[in-house]
């Protein structure tokens, strides 16, 4: 099916010639690195010291029909910390064709789809990450009314250069309640989803061949008011570690999610409570426990703030929506919540002054789910919230605010308590705590020309761990085409004083940009979007490219 996709890309092409009513999208971007010895963190180059992930995609739009061939090489290794699947990889790796009009939404090949908030099925690329669980196969999308929208999926997952050998298979609704009861003081949106996984049993007759999923959602709008819940069910299936199966046991899964908000000019309040229960959900039912984020149907981000410092990013949660029932190692899932609250102090005001100051305060905790586990007998109770072990507590107050015309400054405070098993790998609630403060303090004085000078100052304290840390950040834009920056995070409170130093720069020109950086990594979890990745130290130059047409 590939090579047809290519050839009609290349027949549209040469009808663009003739006709001019066509046009290409898409991109280059390389990622590489040159990996060098360090005694300083004990580091020493593996075989492959030069790696390096390149991704070329190329779209053709004609009319209501869409093309697109996506191209990637992993040589002669991946990068470090990307799944080992990709390691010498270099072929076209997903594909698609699609067809759109007013009412009908078709795409064959790959593509990448979310139900709801992505609780029960969510597709996506994120090349930090390494993650691409695009789907291989159908997608259809059609707007029955203009009150209904149904969407309907059959596919495969990608895993690195070939596909799940689960088949996944699903349909979402999604119903304007308002608009069909002609609601104008409310708006009200319904939605329900199915999705399945079939997999060959093989010759163990106890596991399902098929494991469905059901999901229900509510979402509305009133005044300043906001909100929405969404409950998911996940039907019996096995559960696995590492790509055994622990035993032939079944267990369904369960997904809760709600969520409310008020939002008016100068302030906002936003708390999202969840508890999952069991529910992991993979196109492989030997893909769970995997670190790379593999195989992955459904979507179940930490639900924490996202932290833009060096040191607010060391300890940072993972959720954790396994079930384990093991001697060494019992849990359940998680249940929590995280509260976001905006103000903006007036202009003129003692607090607000001139320009303005903002305010914003984020409070979360999670904890694992109170059960009672018989190991023995591999069998568990889970309460629906009860006292279960905290996992992670974490309090954060950002201020901004703008002195002059030219100069502004972050200060940041958060308070973190992590359970060790999740910070550092391992069984969790058994561990103990890891508990840090960490202060920043940011100023940024721009200058004529579209110059600007940012300086970051960062403290960490800790008792636990790897003690205290301190850290730096000095950033100088020429121009907004280039830039360049030194930083240092220095470990100085563990049994030896680590520094972690970068220094880089980045140059945009058009529709290019340019980045190169020379340095240490520190070594732990680096998430985007609440989703992880395990990232081992080195040290050594890298370098990312990226065009856009």
């Amino acid at each position: 099916m590939k090579y047809l996709i290519f050839s009609f890309a290349i027949l549209c092409s040469g009808f663009t010639l003739a006709q001019d009513n066509g046009y290409f999208f898409g991109g280059l971007e390389s990622n590489s690195q040159w990996l060098l010895d360090d005694d300083g963190i004990n580091f020493e180059t593996p075989e492959d010291q030069f790696r390096s992930n390149n991704y070329v995609q190329l779209n053709y739009s004609l009319g209501k029909f869409t093309a697109g061939v996506q191209y990637e090489s992993y040589l002669p290794s991946s990068l470090l910390g990307y799944s080992p699947v990709y390691d010498g990889g270099n072929n076209i790796a997903t594909y698609y064709l699609n067809f759109k009009n007013e009412t009908l939404d078709i795409t064959g090949g790959f593509f990448y789809e979310q139900f709801g908030s992505g609780l029960i099925l969510r597709s996506w690329e994120d090349r930090q990450l390494g993650v691409n669980n695009a789907l291989k196969g159908l997608k259809v999308n059609f707007q029955a009314t203009k009150d209904l929208e149904l969407t309907g999926v059959y596919g495969q997952q990608r895993n690195g250069f070939v596909v799940s050998e689960g088949v996944i298979q699903g349909i979402d609704a999604n119903f304007d309640l308002s608009s069909a009861l002609k609601i104008e003081e409310v708006d009200l949106r319904l939605g329900a989803s199915y999705v399945a996984r079939y997999q060959d049993r093989g010759t163990n007759e106890a596991i399902p061949s098929n494991v469905n999923a059901y999901g229900g959602r509510l979402d509305f709008i009133w005044d300043n008011f906001y909100g929405g819940v969404e409950a998911i069910t996940k039907g019996p299936d096995v559960i696995a570690n590492e790509g055994q199966l622990v035993s032939n046991k079944l267990y369904d899964g369960t997904a809760l999610q709600v969520n409310l908000g008020f939002a008016k000019k100068g302030i906002g309040v936003n708390s999202t409570f969840r508890r999952l229960e069991n529910f992991s959900f993979y196109s492989d039912r030997l893909a769970e426990g995997n670190v790379f984020n593999e195989l992955i149907v459904n979507y179940v981000p930490a639900l924490t703030k996202q932290q833009d410092y060096l040191l607010t990013n060391i300890y940072v949660y993972n959720a954790q929506p396994r079930l384990v029932v093991e001697s060494f190692d019992q849990r359940a899932g998680e249940v929590g919540s995280q509260t976001d609250i905006f103000y903006s102090f007036k202009k003129g005001t003692t607090l607000g002054g001139k320009y303005g100051t903002k305010l914003a305060v984020n409070f979360s905790y999670w904890a694992g789910l109170d059960a009672e586990y018989n190991v023995p007998n591999r069998w568990y109770e889970a309460k629906f919230i009860g006292k279960g072990p905290r996992l992670y507590r974490d309090l954060s107050v950002e201020i901004k605010k703008r002195w002059t015309s030219k100069f502004s400054s972050v200060v940041t405070f958060q308070d973190v308590i992590i359970d060790k098993g999740v910070s550092l790998g391992g069984p969790v609630g058994v561990q103990g705590d890891i508990k840090a403060k960490i202060g920043v303090l940011e100023g940024t004085y721009k200058f004529k020309a579209g110059k600007s000078l940012r300086v970051v100052g960062q403290h960490l304290w800790s008792d636990q761990d790897r003690k205290n840390w301190a850290a730096g950040v000095l950033e100088y834009n020429f121009s907004s085409k280039l830039g360049v920056y030194v930083a240092d995070s220095w470990n100085y409170g563990g049994e030896e004083e680590i520094h972690y130093y970068n220094v880089g720069g980045s140059y945009s020109k058009g529709r290019t940009r340019l980045g190169v950086n020379y340095g240490r990594q520190r070594g732990g979890l680096i998430c985007v979007g609440g989703v992880c990745r395990f990232v081992p130290e080195n040290t050594g130059l890298s370098a990312n490219l990226v065009v856009t047409f």
